[in-house]
């Protein structure tokens, strides 16, 4: 790519906004994945009773389960909300920057 159309891509207001915004968003679904992670973990570290209580009186299957699960869940929802907006708003602005790149 010659250097004149890589400096003017990288000057574009629609670049820059789309690096700020794609960055940010997965800055917040990360740190969100990684508190609902982590919080899981520790609470398996500090308070392992409280995941081992019984769903209900005579049950085998604890309360960590579901949370678990939920955990697992939460990983495949925050995914699915990022290819979301990847697909509609980030795919716009990029294709608008390569629409001026081309002259277009």
């Amino acid at each position: 790519m010659k250097q004149e159309l890589v400096d003017v891509i990288k000057n574009d207001p629609d670049y820059l906004r789309l690096i700020r915004e794609r960055s940010r968003f997965a800055w917040t679904l990360t740190i969100t994945m990684l508190v609902i992670y982590f919080g899981f973990v520790l609470v398996i570290a500090f308070d392992p009773s409280l995941l081992g209580t019984p769903l209900f009186e005579g049950s085998v299957t604890t309360i960590g389960i579901p949370i678990g699960i939920g955990v697992i869940i939460s990983a495949f929802i925050l995914t699915g909300i990022y290819v979301r907006r990847a697909n509609g708003e980030f795919d716009e602005l990029t294709n608008r920057i390569k629409a001026k790149a081309k002259g277009e």
